[in-house]
């Protein structure tokens, strides 16, 4: 009987020791990142390619057959230097006979002035009729018109036997030449191009989204690829008023303001715009996945030390490529969670792993 006694005292810590113990859920691992001084540069920084600013496109004014080339490819040209010549036999005959056409209208005009002074004389001694000395006075008028011509087209003659002969039109550097000896020519055909290595631009291809950050005559800072060590400045000189139907951007023509012989046409150039948030230095760039909106409001989920996650409005700026700006509402040295905010919840226990260790 005491046996019964005693096992039923002891009936209720059994039943107790099979009750299950409740267990904690551990913390969520969160991506995040710390928010450093290094995010507060917002410049706009793209790349572009140095063009001569002005670059000519020459060809000869008449048709003919090359005899002769005088430079190359690279070769540095002054102005009325002669690049390449046409065969001139056809426009020195042409030359030679509009001199001749020109001798004849001189020595028809001769007669005919001489001619009119007969006729005059004859007319004051009524020899004549008035109408006679008025045709001959006509025939005077037309040889002084045929001399004008002939003139004109012996003037005309001689500038195309000039044309037989090419020169540079600037002082500069030859871009691009096609003559070849024996190559037959139409007029307008392009020859050569001369580019002015005296005046250098950086084009630059900028998004229609960052459009607002370029404006006329801002500063703008360049590097060469080629040559990392050494920066250069330059202006926006010209902004093109319509986008690129295919790239849908802007071409934008930088002038390099202290370029060297170290910059090369065709180099490839880092061009760093003005930030357009240096007068809020306070501004800073973090991803755009940190970013998420409620009550109508841009927040962030900034993670305590205590590793609780904690919502907060903050002021956004523009939507970049590379990140967001935060104007204000964060602070240097915060964390901040950068992936998956749309499923934490205020004051949620997390476990943070830094961006950097994630592969």
């Amino acid at each position: 009987m005491k046996h019964v006694f005693f096992g039923l005292l002891a009936l209720p810590f059994l039943v107790a020791c099979d009750k299950p113990m409740e267990t904690q859920t551990p913390p969520r691992p969160v991506l995040v990142m710390k928010v450093t001084d290094s995010a507060t540069d917002t410049a706009m920084s793209l790349v572009g390619i140095v063009q001569p600013r002005y670059e000519s496109a020459q060809g000869f004014r008449i048709a003919g057959k090359i005899t002769g080339r005088r430079v190359e490819t690279g070769a540095k040209v002054s102005k009325g230097q002669v690049i390449a010549r046409l065969d001139a036999t056809d426009s020195q005959l042409n030359a030679a006979a509009a001199s001749a056409e020109v001798a004849s209208a001189q020595a028809n005009h001769a007669l005919a002035i001489a001619e009119v002074a007969r006729q005059r004389q004859l007319f004051a001694k009524k020899f004549i009729s008035a109408s006679a000395l008025d045709i001959r006075e006509a025939e005077l008028k037309a040889s002084s018109a045929r001399l004008a011509k002939a003139k004109a087209q012996a003037n005309i003659s001689g500038n195309q036997t000039q044309y037989t002969t090419l020169s540079a039109d600037r002082d500069g550097v030859v871009s691009f030449i096609q003559a070849e000896p024996g190559q037959v020519v139409e007029a307008g055909n392009i020859i050569v191009k001369i580019a002015d290595t005296r005046t250098v631009d950086v084009l630059v291809a900028v998004p229609e989204s960052r459009m607002a950050e370029v404006k006329r005559q801002a500063p703008v800072y360049l590097k060469m690829w080629a040559d990392q060590r050494k920066f250069y400045t330059g202006v926006v000189r010209e902004i093109a008023p319509e986008a690129d139907p295919a790239t849908r951007t802007f071409n934008v023509r930088i002038t390099l303001q202290n370029a060297d012989a170290a910059v090369r046409l065709g180099m490839t150039a880092g061009v760093k715009f003005q930030a357009p948030d240096t007068e809020n230095p306070s501004a800073l760039l973090i991803p755009s996945r940190a970013v998420t909106a409620g009550n109508g409001k841009s927040q962030v989920w900034v993670i305590s030390a205590d590793h609780h996650a904690q919502v907060r409005d903050v002021e956004t700026g523009a939507f970049r490529e590379d990140g967001v700006v935060v104007r204000s509402g964060l602070n240097t040295g915060e964390t901040i969670a950068i992936a998956g905010v749309h499923t934490l919840t205020q004051n949620q226990l997390v476990r943070p792993v830094m961006e950097e260790a994630q592969p």
